[in-house]
């Protein structure tokens, strides 16, 4: 074992605090330098250093213990040199709680000119200019940014794929791996492998022994939500999750609709992000225990009732539905903060909810509950 996976043993813990009796969901405490992760664990993803349309306070008001940042996005502005110069991403946007970075992967894979190679993938920034995304600099960029926990660079796998073509990607993936591992000085930074494969159960049981083998201090699964349908996604999740180690966090990225998240969690898996209630917020829908709404629909016109009547968010608390239509309707810039104040807390609620059923042994009656309730509105 290298120095530094030793190193970061004192520096990142997981706990596993106790597994429902009737699932494989499970309850734990994640330990970083910059604070504890209560999981399972929604993060809200702030791709440029920022929950949009949120102030860092209201995160601290809501006590979210961590945020995404993105590795591709945040080194074609500012730059990581930059933000290293600043002190770090923690200092640069004022948020004293722990950071996950993304490697940049996922982006390379949506892009449309892109060329993937031994060396790395190489695109073209929005200026015109070439860029090859590598994993040493990929780890570089993590380490300047100076987040908790850092994610591999590897390729994600678009759906569908070929059994030849997701063959070679992993073991680019695992080769891309070892890079990142080699790059990685800093203990006080975590570095989590990503389990690929596709839909190929062999592959990613292959996926799981190789990067699990590794020893490093978090595993997640990835390529899934790449079009694969809610379907495929359970079969991906409900095999590969329990084949990883139970003594290490598990994370799905970018799962995101809350009846997906029951799914991960009823198989045990710890940690999550997705765009999905922030980019939603900014289109006018809302997240509630009922299902979402439409808060541009002609029924809110006059309901002076709350976004959601039993929920304390700042929003709830001081705001009605006609009064956040009304801010939709005259583009004002207010009702995309206040509803993606509320759909961040939501999503936050419902993770320590979990838990708490969870800690209970009710977490399958909770989620029958939840998504008895939880119906299509307006």
């Amino acid at each position: 074992m290298s120095d530094v996976r030793s190193e970061n043993k004192k520096y990142f813990n997981f706990e596993l605090v106790h597994k429902d009796k009737n699932s494989n969901a499970r309850a734990g405490v994640i330990k970083t330098p910059h604070g504890e992760i209560p999981t399972p664990i929604f993060m809200p993803v702030g791709t440029h250093g920022t929950i949009k349309a949120l102030q860092p306070k209201v995160l601290e008001e809501h006590d979210i213990p961590i945020i995404l940042s993105n590795t591709y996005h945040l080194e074609i502005s500012p730059g990581s040199k930059l933000i290293k110069k600043a002190g770090g991403l923690h200092k640069f946007m004022s948020w004293d709680r722990p950071i996950l970075t993304d490697s940049g992967g996922f982006q390379v894979f949506s892009l449309q000119n892109k060329s993937i190679k031994e060396e790395g993938a190489e695109f073209k920034l929005p200026n015109g200019n070439s860029i090859l995304l590598s994993p040493e600099s990929s780890i570089e960029i993590q380490q300047n940014l100076g987040s908790d926990i850092m994610m591999a660079f590897d390729e994600c796998i678009p759906y569908p794929a070929t059994e030849k073509y997701t063959a070679n990607s992993i073991k680019r993936t695992h080769r891309w791996l070892d890079r990142c591992v080699n790059a990685w000085t800093n203990p006080k930074q975590s570095l989590f492998g990503i389990i690929q494969g596709s839909t190929y159960n062999h592959f990613r049981k292959e996926c799981v022994d190789e990067v699990c083998s590794r020893d490093l201090p978090g595993y997640a699964i990835g390529g899934v939500s790449v079009g694969e349908g809610p379907e495929w996604m359970e079969k991906i999740v409900s095999y590969t999750a329990p084949l990883m180690p139970a003594d290490k966090p598990r994370y799905v990225m970018g799962v995101g609709n809350p009846e997906d998240l029951f799914m991960i969690w009823e198989h045990g898996v710890d940690m999550s992000d997705c765009i999905i209630p922030t980019k939603f917020a900014r289109g006018g829908t809302v997240f509630t225990n009922r299902g979402k709404i439409r808060i541009a629909h002609k029924n809110y016109r006059r309901d002076f009732y709350p976004l959601e009547p039993n929920c304390d968010c700042y929003t709830c608390k001081n705001f009605t539905r006609s009064y956040i239509k009304h801010l939709f309707d005259s583009n004002e810039i207010l009702g995309a903060i206040l509803v993606t104040t509320h759909n961040i807390a939501f999503y936050v609620n419902l993770a320590r909810r979990a838990r708490q059923a969870i800690l209970e042994d009710r977490f399958l009656e909770f989620k029958s509950e939840f998504l008895k309730g939880y119906q299509k509105q307006k």
